[in-house]
């Protein structure tokens, strides 16, 4: 037999949020709500679509493997050169040709705990150290863990060659604001790259909450990662983006990419959506006042549901969280569990969301008392 690396065979298994048509087919239900992965509810923008109609009948061809147009475009949206710009086959991707970029046996990757889950594997696949920085609770009162950046900049080693901001964090939604982030910034040692991963700010109404991008400029060693699947609606073709002040950052990251890795179709998809960003724009307000609706609904329920700046809220249930997720999908209601934390809930339509809402009321009555 033939085996993995060791690292390899260690390696979870990556588990997406489950079908809802599985669910329904499964429990006897016409229909189940998945309210798990951060997918907007939105169908696809017109423009997309008619991008799309116009080059599937080329798709026996090879994309541009530059995306040479993508590329454009968003160096033009961000005031940037095209050699500043790294595009890839969405942000997870991006980050694994970051890793490759820049770790590898004998240094170390350091990033906030509890964050996004593929921060700890981009370390274990390249054989790199992992240093995991615990949340701090932030100013909504105790009950939002935000990044403890002093003690991530603490953190940081010789050996340090990459420290990960997810800003808002996934999955707490929460976010650092913009004296704390300059200041952490200004200080980190030039010999480490910071990745602020930003793949929810479009959804960001906090206006002391920066814009990375704003930050990046005047500093080599940060860069910019963000995503087309978020909030332009394009998560079933996966196209993202990094964009860095130092060139050699973004070509370092070009050289580890898997050729024609971003398909030609969501090459066109990613140029028609960054072209109908109005209608994004008006699509965000829509998610994050309906947020703000979820967010008041389940505070009347007592549960303390911080401030969220991202496309979902965070139900810090802790040894609850399994048990809660299990009950709300036997009423065809799909969440994200992270087990013995919280519970992760997409912000979707107000009905879909209702439906949330009257199944975790069914959860909650169901419960034992004092629980």
């Amino acid at each position: 037999m033939v085996s993995p690396r060791t690292a390899v065979s260690a390696l979870p298994a990556y588990r997406p949020g489950r079908n809802p048509a599985d669910l329904a087919r499964e429990i006897g239900v016409p229909r189940a709500v998945k309210l798990a992965s951060n997918e907007v509810a939105f169908p696809p923008l017109p423009a997309v679509v008619a991008a799309i109609s116009q080059v599937v009948g080329e798709t026996n061809r090879y994309p541009d493997n530059a995306a040479g147009v993508l590329t454009g475009a968003l160096a033009e949206r961000y005031g940037v050169d095209a050699a500043q710009v790294a595009t890839g086959c969405g942000a997870v991707t991006l980050l694994q040709q970051v890793a490759q970029a820049y770790v590898e046996p004998g240094t170390s990757l350091a990033y906030a705990w509890r964050s996004f889950e593929m921060y700890p594997l981009l370390a274990q696949v390249a054989g790199a150290g992992s240093q995991q920085v615990p949340l701090v609770p932030g100013r909504e009162g105790g009950t939002a863990d935000t990044h403890d950046l002093d003690g991530l900049l603490a953190a940081v080693e010789d050996s340090t060659r990459v420290l990960l901001v997810c800003n808002p964090n996934n999955p707490t939604g929460t976010a650092v604001r913009r004296a704390a982030l300059e200041s952490f910034l200004d200080a980190v040692p030039g010999h480490v790259l910071v990745v602020l991963d930003e793949a929810y700010r479009e959804f960001v109404t906090d206006p002391d909450v920066p814009d990375g991008v704003e930050l990046m400029r005047g500093r080599p060693n940060v860069a910019v990662l963000r995503t087309f699947s978020k909030a332009w609606g394009l998560a079933g073709l996966r196209v993202g983006y990094l964009l860095a002040e130092d060139a050699g950052v973004a070509e370092a990251v070009r050289k580890t990419h898997v050729p024609f890795s971003v398909s030609m179709v969501a090459q066109a998809a990613a140029v028609a959506a960054l072209a109908s960003e109005d209608e994004v724009r008006a699509r965000v307000a829509e998610v994050t006042a309906e947020r703000e609706r979820l967010t008041a609904a389940l505070r009347e329920r007592g549960q303390a549901v911080a401030d969220s700046q991202a496309n979902f809220v965070w139900l810090p249930l802790g040894e609850r969280t399994a048990e809660v997720a299990a009950a709300l999908e036997s009423r065809a209601v799909i969440t994200r569990p992270f087990a013995g934390e919280g519970l992760r809930v997409t912000v979707g339509t107000p009905e879909e969301d209702d439906v949330f809402l009257a199944a975790f009321d069914e959860v909650a009555a169901a419960a034992p008392a004092g629980r």
